[in-house]
């Protein structure tokens, strides 16, 4: 377990984080499960097996429970978006699994608008046990990177 203690002196304000022995803290009760979000024409199942479609934008994040918030381990993260000429293609397909912790890291260009659509990059998650979930993520002008996590639902 850690303790935050706060120190003031000479006007700074010091945080001091202390591991004291104890039980492990569980998980929250419960997590917010992540929205879902509308699929597009533009799914293609049996994405390759790869955490990078590009360069310039990266999206990570964990792969949680919505029931106490634990992370899912090797779930099943497909991601499809538009390449740099707004058009869907193969080569902006991936498919990667949720390591240990249930963190990912993908890398691709960042989305461009098309259609009157804003920037987005599409997924699709799924573990044994949880319901799968479609969504979108939709990235920040000007941004390079950011954090999504993903809470699954689950199947009962």
């Amino acid at each position: 377990m850690f303790k935050v203690i706060f120190l003031m002196g000479m006007g700074l304000l010091l945080a001091i984080s202390i591991f004291t022995p104890g039980r492990a803290q569980k998980p929250s009760a419960t997590c917010e499960p992540t929205p879902r979000d509308y699929e597009g024409p533009f799914y293609k199942p049996n994405a390759p097996l790869r955490a990078s479609v590009g360069q310039g934008y990266w999206l990570t994040g964990t792969v949680k429970s919505s029931e106490d918030c634990s992370p899912i381990e090797g779930a099943r993260i497909e991601f499809w978006l538009a390449g740099p000429s707004g058009r869907y293609d193969d080569d902006h397909r991936a498919t990667l699994f949720s390591q240990k912790m249930g963190s990912y890291l993908f890398e691709s260009n960042f989305p461009p608008p098309y259609g009157g659509r804003p920037s987005h990059i599409h997924l699709r998650v799924s573990a044994k046990g949880y319901k799968t979930l479609v969504t979108q993520y939709y990235p920040a002008a000007g941004h390079t990177k950011a954090i999504f996590d993903l809470v699954l639902m689950p199947e009962n």
